[in-house]
Parts: structure tokens; sequence; C-alpha cells
């Protein structure tokens, strides 16, 4: 696997209807996961257990991601997008341990119940990447 950036998008509770009408004009397939979908769900609240964890619309090389879910603070128009950083298994940690250097580790690596490895930071410079590696 190579290592490619995607574009996530976060939204305010309408990542649903805005990944459906992206499907309707880039074409491709669009698959999405609700909080009630997850093994977190017994956790979430009742507000948002219908907000959209993850959804992913791929038509070949086209590959956009998005989310309801906001990790800190309250959602602002600015940030809501992250890079998300796909590579190797053999790769994330050292990605991560640079790439957070003198930032802030939101959610440290680990193996996630998707079957991925999985972290979030905000690197020096205030931008948000997620990294992910999925195993083979």
């Amino acid at each position: 696997m190579n290592t490619q950036i995607n574009v996530y998008l976060t939204f305010n509770g309408n990542a649903k209807e805005a990944m459906t009408f992206y499907r309707d004009v880039l074409g491709g397939e669009l698959s999405v996961m609700k909080v009630s979908d997850t093994p977190g769900k017994d956790k979430a609240s009742a507000e948002n257990l219908d907000k959209v964890m993850h959804a992913s619309l791929i038509n070949g090389n086209l590959i956009l991601f998005a989310t309801d879910m906001i990790a800190e603070g309250k959602y602002n128009e600015g940030n809501g997008v992250t890079m998300n950083l796909n590579c190797p298994v053999g790769d994330i940690n050292n990605y991560f341990d640079k790439l957070s250097s003198g930032g802030k580790v939101i959610h440290p690596v680990k193996e996630e119940f998707w079957g991925g490895t999985f972290g979030v930071l905000i690197d020096k410079f205030g931008k948000k990447w997620m990294l992910h590696a999925e195993k083979k």
C-alpha cells in the first residue's frame, strides 16, 4: 500500500445529507456508519446515536471521508477539514510521532474495532491529522 492523503470533512449533524449530495454529483459508492452501528453505542448520548461516525465516498481515485463527530470543542466551519493519512501499518507510528512532535495527541495510535490502526493529532501548526493503517 502506498501512503495517501484524503480529505476528511466534519459536519454539524448533516454529514449523511452532504455525502449523499456529493455522491449524486460525483458518483461512486457511499458507505455510512452511524454511531448506533458501533460498539461504543452504549456510551453515546441519545442525541449522538443517529449521527454519522464515519462515511466514505469512493469513485476510483476519488476518496472523500466525513463525520458528524467533533472530537474537541464545538463545531466551527473553520475546523471542518482534517487530513486523513492512509499508510502502511509499518509506517504509522513513525509518521504519528513525527507529526505530533511539538503538537498535541488527541487519540493515541491503537488498534480499533474495525480492524485498522488509528490515531489523531494536531500538529505544531494547528492542523488536524488522522492516521490510519489497515491490516492486510
